[in-house]
């Protein structure tokens, strides 16, 4: 499994990122290009940090931060649906996997946190 979310987490951020340089080449385009980017990238770096954890603490804190980055990228991804950068169909399958990355991330913390503390 955490192989798994490894590699889901990694072609997230690349989905991302080829969509993100896809974006007009406008003030806010090119603002939600990098924002995107920051934060898809992210998503994929702190779960590798968080699977590497030298304690549980340590785990749960990078795993949080990894559910912060995927929720700030469905963010920006509907955010630039709602600015009409792209339709929503272009988008549609990011959002989801963004949806199932947080609903696992999520799952993941609690049993982690239900572990930590027996």
């Amino acid at each position: 499994m955490e192989k798994d979310l490894k590699v889901r987490s990694k072609a997230f951020a690349h989905r991302c990122v080829k969509l993100a340089i896809s974006l007009p080449k406008t003030k806010l385009g090119s603002h939600i290009e990098g924002q995107l980017i920051r934060s898809a990238t992210s998503v994929a770096a702190n779960y590798r940090a968080a699977c590497i954890g030298q304690s549980k603490k340590s785990f749960i804190a990078k795993l949080s931060i990894a559910i912060e980055e995927v929720d700030e990228s469905n963010f920006w991804i509907e955010f630039l649906i709602d600015e009409n950068l792209l339709e929503k169909e272009k988008c549609e399958s990011l959002l989801m996997e963004s949806a199932e990355l947080t609903s696992i991330f999520i799952a993941s913390r609690i049993t982690a946190e239900k572990n930590m503390n027996r």
